[in-house]
């Protein structure tokens, strides 16, 4: 595997765009964590809110459920800003409609660095990755040019949306083409515990200890790739210049 290079940190104020409540806490949180400790601001936009993602509960009850741990997930790592775009859990479809309103998520907010999930077919060999992420990751890439030109989506202008060209990268956390990482050492625990917010989500996932499997699954993560970056933990991300 190719060398780890640190993830920049000349900015100021980052913007995650993902596709689902936890998608940020399955080891991204813990790089989160470590930047709003050192001052920085980072707000989350969930594309969905998760509703189809417990099997025992209707849409209609899982979705204020999972809205509300996100919330506390969030907070967990110094995230204060959470929102919702209300696009259809699990038929989120990349294209326009998606891009117009992540370029006016990114206008509003007018990040330097934007955060998305991995938009590869795959995490590793064997292990297939979901059309919602991919979609959201594909739009996100797109709609950090768009969020810079005024005669793409106009009518943002005339929301109040002015453009917004700052974009100076977007980082893929759990990509396997994964060129950069961040030394989460000593905030692998709050990512921890920012994921085991999602309590109705991880416990309808497995009927293991959820304080086992949290951990288990994201200090392994973490220690693989922290062994790549000459750290004891680590958060991994590919990193696209603009």
């Amino acid at each position: 595997m190719s060398e780890l290079l640190a993830m920049p940190e000349d900015w100021t104020k980052a913007l995650a765009i993902v596709a689902h409540p936890d998608d940020m806490e399955y080891g991204a949180a813990a790089a989160v964590a470590r930047w709003t400790g050192g001052g920085r601001e980072v707000a989350y936009v969930m594309v969905s809110r998760g509703e189809a993602g417990i099997d025992t509960l209707p849409p209609e009850e899982c979705a204020p459920v999972r809205d509300a741990e996100q919330r506390a997930s969030a907070a967990v790592v110094g995230v204060t800003s959470v929102e919702f775009l209300d696009h259809p859990d699990g038929v989120i479809e990349s294209g326009v409609a998606l891009r117009r309103d992540i370029a006016a998520a990114i206008r509003r907010h007018r990040p330097e660095l934007v955060i998305t999930l991995n938009r590869r077919d795959h995490f590793m060999p064997g292990n297939w990755n979901s059309a919602d992420h991919r979609a959201v990751a594909e739009s996100v890439l797109d709609a950090a040019n768009d969020a810079g030109n005024r005669w793409i989506f106009p009518e943002l202008v005339e929301e109040g949306l002015e453009p917004w060209g700052g974009v100076r990268w977007v980082a893929l956390a759990a990509s396997p083409e994964s060129t950069h990482a961040v030394d989460v050492t000593d905030t692998i625990e709050t990512g921890v515990a920012s994921l085991l917010k999602h309590h109705a989500y991880i416990t309808a996932l497995t009927d293991e200890d959820p304080e086992t499997y949290v951990r288990g699954f994201l200090t392994r993560i973490a220690s693989a790739a922290g062994e790549r970056f000459g750290t004891k933990y680590a958060t991994t991300f590919e990193l696209i210049n603009f």
